[in-house]
């Protein structure tokens, strides 16, 4: 049985007549010609027009890439011609105001691990889709202030060996590719479920020194293998991408760590919640995974502002729920704790 399309996919989750169902489909399918232009400038490296070149900072402080504003604008002018009242961008201060009678709000990070683009990285697109609230021309930035758990969907698109869209509205993570021979998205994974257990965690271990003692303990478990507490040896990955770090993840499991830290401006962490950390959390969610800021569901934050940043653990939902009780309850995880010792009784 042949795999289904993007378009077939979005057709069954139409339904009866609804109107935010229906905007919805409208601006997944305009997302992903944005996305399709993207990886095609992306694809022509160094030799294409927009590539690795460095501007000023953005809104939030951090460097531009000449690939940021490119993908920004490619998106912004796709939203032109989507049911989107509301656009808000990583790259921009305050939202862009499309359409006030439009059902939807988006919010994106157009060029996700830019950082990475001169060094053949996989690099990346996230969106949260929400619905547009109160009066968006009068007060636009409150569509982006509801919590996570409001989403109507949520997505990536990675720009890897393959263009791959990870995509949920509200029924499991599904990805699918794009198929040059057929020119449209196709079905690749189904309802993606994470292991609960896992042997992986992602972390930059170049900030040890700058992490809380909850972090150390927990990253100091996993390095002593099956001679610690875990009581099983632990590999690391960090790709410095989100998306790719992510994908992974719904792949084959694991947990990803960006924790607040001692650092000036890393306090509350880097990622940002809106834009960011919401549609991984429901992506992660939907595969049955976890996420959260160390402690709480990031999907139950409420938002304070459009580029707040928070702390950020997600994947595998048991490895997640043990990295809040090294925040939560440190006397009762590790080698603090007999049962906990090399030689204890428990061993997750």
């Amino acid at each position: 049985m042949p795999a289904a399309t993007l378009d077939a996919f979005l057709n069954s989750y139409l339904g009866p007549p609804d109107e935010l169902r229906s905007a919805v489909v409208a601006t997944v399918r305009q997302l992903t010609q944005a996305a399709t232009k993207v990886r095609n400038t992306i694809n022509q490296g160094v030799l294409g027009t927009a590539f690795a070149g460095t501007r000023s900072a953005n809104a939030d402080g951090d460097i531009q890439k000449d690939l940021d504003i490119f993908a920004d604008d490619i998106f912004l002018d796709a939203m032109r011609h989507a049911p989107v009242a509301l656009y808000a961008s990583e790259e921009l201060e305050q939202p862009v105001l499309l359409d006030s009678q439009a059902p939807l709000a988006i919010a994106i990070d157009p060029l996700d691990g830019s950082s990475n683009i001169d060094t053949n990285v996989s690099i990346g697109t996230i969106f949260s889709l929400l619905p547009a609230t109160g009066a968006p021309d009068e007060n636009p930035a409150a569509s982006f202030l509801q919590p996570g758990v409001k989403q109507l969907g949520a997505g990536f698109f990675i720009y890897g060996p393959q263009l791959a869209l990870v995509l949920s509205l509200g029924s499991g993570t599904h990805v699918f590719v794009l198929s040059t021979r057929l020119g449209t998205f196709v079905q690749a994974y189904e309802s993606r479920i994470i292991p609960q257990r896992t042997q992986e965690f992602a972390i930059n271990a170049a900030n040890y020194r700058h992490w809380d003692e909850a972090v150390r303990l927990y990253i100091d478990d996993c390095l002593e293998g099956t001679e610690g507490p875990r009581g099983k040896d632990f590999n690391m990955r960090w790709i410095a991408s989100l998306v790719a770090d992510c994908y992974r993840i719904l792949m084959r499991g694991g947990v990803f760590l960006y924790p607040g830290d001692k650092r000036k401006g890393y306090r509350q962490g880097r990622l940002r919640l809106v834009y960011e950390a919401n549609p991984i959390a429901y992506l992660i969610e939907q595969a049955g995974g976890a996420a959260t800021d160390t402690i709480t569901r990031i999907l139950e934050i409420e938002p304070e502002g459009l580029h707040q940043r928070v702390p950020v653990v997600f994947g595998s939902a048991r490895e997640v729920a043990r990295i809040t009780r090294y925040h939560t309850e440190p006397s009762a995880i590790g080698e603090r704790a007999p049962l906990f010792s090399r030689r204890g009784l428990f061993r997750a």
